[in-house]
């Protein structure tokens, strides 16, 4: 398999965009419809992501609700939300439902801190392991040069470097973000 840089870029940018989806699902103290994005519900005989099965709005800064499109789902989205361990309380009202967000103690943000930091070290480790993957084929590449195999050594590792940068970034903006009261 011949080196494609290209390949290795979009893998790495899979990792971040991972970590950022991970990020998405942490709670701070805001409400955001991103929040609910990993509930699942039991609905019609299968698992469902919850956005099949409502809207999910944010009419205040501390308030998220759902519009259940079923009455029949009611109960089941409320317990999907509740059981998706974002220690949230649904209320329904109908076919609505209100999470309210609670605010953050001190205890509970440093260990969101910890959980975001975990998430971004399991991306860099997926970004280190897919740049030993490249260093990997170019050094199995026989009929490249040595000064082209440096060069693209150099570029994996700069490209590397750049990503796990925005890695860094990502979970500086995202701790800010869990320590803003």
């Amino acid at each position: 398999m011949a080196f494609d840089l290209n390949d290795l870029k979009k893998r790495m940018n899979a990792s971040l965009e991972s970590l950022k989806k991970e990020f998405a699902g942490l709670r701070t103290g805001r409400a955001s419809a991103s929040l609910l994005d990993t509930v699942t519900v039991d609905a019609y005989g299968s698992r469902m992501p919850l956005a099949q099965c409502g809207s999910v709005s944010v009419p205040e800064p501390r308030l998220i609700t759902v519009s259940v499109w079923d009455t029949g789902l009611v109960k089941s989205v409320e317990k999907g939300i509740r059981d998706a361990g974002l220690g949230l309380n649904p209320q329904p009202d109908g076919n609505l439902i209100r999470v309210p967000i609670p605010q953050l103690n001190e205890e509970r943000r440093k260990e969101l801190q910890k959980i975001a930091g975990k998430y971004a070290e399991t991306a860099r480790v997926a970004i280190r392991n897919i740049r030993r993957e490249g260093m990997d084929e170019i050094k199995k590449d026989k009929t490249m040069s040595e000064d082209v195999a440096k060069g693209h050594e150099t570029t994996v590792q700069k490209a590397t470097d750049e990503t796990i940068k925005l890695v860094d970034q990502a979970l500086a903006d995202k701790e800010k973000d869990i320590m803003v009261v």
